[in-house]
């Protein structure tokens, strides 16, 4: 296999891991061609630096056509094996961590995984509040590998910034205000960016240079600081944060701009639409609930914080709500408030 393929292939193996559907459609057979024939587990560590540009569709017939029996068995070990950490984390209550469970057998337990209940060992490694090095040095007990919590934050910290993950979404078939908080709190502990006009999207060459055409001096006035630290990254302003939740399709992982009925308004347009609001002093304690002063809105996340996409500087961050600048609060007239408890559907 050519130098040039194999890079390819391990440019597509970040979309792999970073998108559901692709997962599930061709996730496995895909991901096991990567680690069983172009590289070591390990080097997965290092795949997230190239700027290949492919054709997936080609590249996966032109691989799978060249494979041979015994390689087509492996593929679907690996496949197997992906689809019971995805079942088992999730039946453990682990529905949001499924991902960080199919990286630590990609990147340091493949050689593991034909042990008898090996699944069910990666599992137990799990537990609730625990951070990247907490959760390394278990698997690392469990497993005996030498596994850095350094390597692997590097690996998750990349598919964080990617991928959505909706597994823990309360309605699925509704734009509320309880999955609003867990979109926003994503975006926050995944380090998301802000350029102006942007909502949620992979930030990539084309977007910005959409983006800057657009918008102008905005954002081309901080174009060096967003090449150096938002490229590759998902980016929102401050209502494009809102939108973009309301303009996510969950089914096909794509932000589709003025869908679901949610319109395309600036924070102040947002304000002026609202038919519940109040000043700030006034705020009741629901999660979800936008909060406003002139020119920039957040979301208030519950416990007097508020997650918002703050500037080009800072990205989308988390605040005390006592310390921002807000004057009012609204109920977001694009989405459905319910109440916490609601048993969640899919």
């Amino acid at each position: 296999m050519s130098a040039a393929i194999s890079a390819a292939l391990k440019k597509f193996a970040v979309y792999i891991l970073t998108d559901k559907k692709a997962l599930k459609i061709i996730g496995g057979i895909v991901l096991g061609i990567i680690i069983i024939i172009v590289m070591p587990i390990v080097a997965v560590i290092g795949m997230f630096n190239s700027d290949i540009n492919i054709d997936t569709d080609r590249l996966q017939t032109m691989v799978v056509q060249n494979l041979s029996a015994e390689e087509k068995v492996k593929l679907r070990f690996v496949e197997d094996t992906m689809n019971s950490i995805d079942d088992k984390m999730k039946s453990a209550g682990f529905n949001g961590r499924v991902k960080e469970a199919q990286v630590l057998y990609v990147l340091a337990l493949y050689d593991y995984s034909f042990s008898p209940n090996f699944v069910d060992k990666l599992v137990s490694c799990f537990s609730e509040n625990q951070t990247d090095e907490q959760l390394v040095y278990s698997v690392n007990s469990a497993f005996g590998t030498q596994l850095t919590s350094e390597d692997f934050s590097n690996v998750m910290g990349n598919i964080r910034s990617l991928y959505i993950d909706t597994s823990d979404y309360t309605d699925l078939s509704t734009k509320n205000n309880i999955d609003l908080v867990k979109w926003a709190m994503h975006a926050q502990e995944s380090g998301w960016g802000y350029v102006w006009g942007s909502h949620g999207k992979l930030l990539d060459e084309a977007e910005l240079e959409r983006l800057e055409s657009v918008f102008g001096s905005h954002v081309t006035d901080y174009d060096e600081f967003i090449r150096a630290n938002w490229l590759g990254k998902r980016t929102a302003d401050c209502v494009g944060l809102i939108k973009g939740y309301g303009w996510y399709d969950t089914q096909s992982g794509k932000i589709n701009v003025g869908s679901n009925g949610m319109q395309d308004v600036t924070a102040n347009g947002m304000f002026q639409a609202a038919s519940e609001k109040g000043t700030i002093d006034t705020i009741p304690e629901i999660p979800g609930l936008a909060v406003w002063h002139e020119g920039h809105i957040g979301i208030y996340t519950g416990n007097g914080e508020v997650v918002e996409a703050m500037g080009t500087q800072y990205g989308v961050v988390k605040t005390k709500l006592k310390n921002g600048r807000w004057t009012h609060w609204l109920k977001i007239p694009y989405i459905k408030y319910i109440e916490e408890s609601k048993e969640k559907t899919s």
